[in-house]
């Protein structure tokens, strides 16, 4: 059974009802008010008056103002994440079978007509976001990409994020945050193509605002606080384990990470290490991440590394990270999660920031039945299928007959239909 050293709290399902209800009061101020009621919006929340639809000029100016190392390390990024996502293209394949003689069938890959990329704005600057959506968006061959961030009042979205934005392929970029920026691109305004997909992390009210809309259009995932999980045995580096840990936990108050291991030794010594760590964070994330450690982390005690690996599936985490020996069981082991990464070589923030694999991730346990963001979520996965007559017999009759039995007699006659035309004078049992 496994022990926790340090627990929070059981928390029931948090009330989102004030959440809700205020999108969808701003839905519907720009339902009644169109373009003009969401540039109100960006007025008032992002204190923003300026364009709405970024201008080359601008894009340009924030081209010029970046220095080459930090153009450089967006352009080594971008590089790693466009290769992975090629890499995921190219397993997304049309195919077609023979099901029966005279019988053929097959998919096709469709990518959507637009696509709306969501990076959040705030106290980061998340310029990695930009890269993740964008960039995969375009691999999967998009039509039209418009990407949007929420601009700072009187210097619009950050250089560097736009620098991003535009390397990767944004056809246009949206001055606009918040629930009116996602309302935008699901709608076509300010000129744009209406989104078929929406994608790209935010805070609660633009997942809320993404939530309401599907069906409407396509979403990513709805997100909640990032989280990650650390598995780690004997071998693996107390320093090491606590700074991924405080390095995640800096993301925000409500950010959960965990450490799961089977030495008690290195469980003690890493709850030693962090406070000094959070401590020695800038202010405001240090903030974030003390408010995270003391009501969100838990370090979990186990027998052995199958109940280690029991407790991990249990979670889902967004991010597993494994610093134990033997990675190869690990990685056949393992079943649930957004993103692994396996040894201490590699870090979470690597996958965050620039190694290649998506990181839009499922949190709050979605990892349990679906994974990240990939070339795959914009593309559509269609079905087609053609006949000979002669393989239309059988399967008319059996069409008929299964049509019957279910009372469906409309369906039944459009398999009596063609049996009558291809096949006259014959007589069948068709129920």
């Amino acid at each position: 059974m496994a022990e926790y050293l340090k627990s929070v709290p059981k928390r029931g399902a948090t009330d989102q009802s004030d959440v809700t209800q205020a999108v969808r009061a701003l839905l519907s101020e720009i339902d009644q008010g169109g373009e003009a009621a969401a540039r109100d919006l960006s007025r008032r929340f992002d204190k923003w008056e300026g364009e709405i639809i970024v201008s080359r000029a601008t894009i340009a100016a924030a081209h010029e103002s970046l220095s080459d190392q930090v153009k450089a390390d967006i352009a080594f990024a971008h590089t790693n994440i466009r290769r992975f996502a090629e890499a995921q293209r190219e397993t997304i394949q049309d195919t077609e079978v023979e099901i029966l003689p005279g019988l053929i069938a097959g998919q096709k890959q469709i990518p959507v007509n637009a696509a709306g990329c969501y990076v959040p704005g705030g106290r980061y600057a998340h310029i990695a976001s930009a890269i993740m959506t964008v960039t995969t968006a375009r691999v999967a061959g998009v039509g039209h990409i418009t990407a949007c961030s929420p601009p700072r009042p009187g210097a619009g979205i950050p250089p560097a994020i736009l620098y991003a934005m535009d390397l990767c392929g944004a056809d246009t970029i949206l001055s606009m945050g918040g629930v009116q920026a996602v309302v935008a691109m699901a709608q076509g305004l300010f000129g744009l193509p209406k989104a078929d997909i929406l994608v790209g992390p935010g805070n609660q009210y633009v997942a809320e605002a993404k939530r309401i809309l599907f069906g409407q259009v396509g979403i990513d995932m709805v997100a909640g606080p990032t989280d990650s999980l650390v598995l780690a045995d004997h071998s693996a580096d107390a320093a090491f384990v606590a700074a991924d840990l405080v390095g995640q936990a800096e993301h925000g108050y409500n950010s959960p990470v965990w450490l799961v291991t089977d030495d008690r030794a290195l469980a003690e010594d890493v709850l030693a290490r962090v406070p000094a760590l959070i401590d020695a964070l800038p202010p405001l994330n240090a903030d974030s991440a003390r408010a995270a450690w003391a009501d969100y982390a838990e370090v979990i005690l186990c027998r052995d590394r199958v109940e280690m690996a029991e407790v991990s599936d249990s979670i889902a985490p967004e991010h597993l990270h494994v610093q134990c020996t033997d990675l190869d069981w690990w990685l056949g082991r393992l079943t649930a999660y957004g993103s692994l990464f396996l040894g201490e070589e590699t870090t979470v923030a690597f996958g965050d920031k620039a190694s290649g694999p998506n990181h839009v991730l499922p949190t709050s346990g979605a990892a349990r039945y679906t994974g990240g963001l990939s070339a795959g979520k914009f593309m559509k996965t269609v079905t087609w299928q053609r006949a000979t007559r002669a393989a239309a017999r059988p399967l008319a009759e059996a069409t008929a007959r299964i049509s019957r039995l279910e009372g469906m007699e409309g369906h039944a006659r459009t398999a009596d239909i063609r049996l009558a035309k291809y096949f006259p004078g014959e007589v069948f049992d068709l129920g």
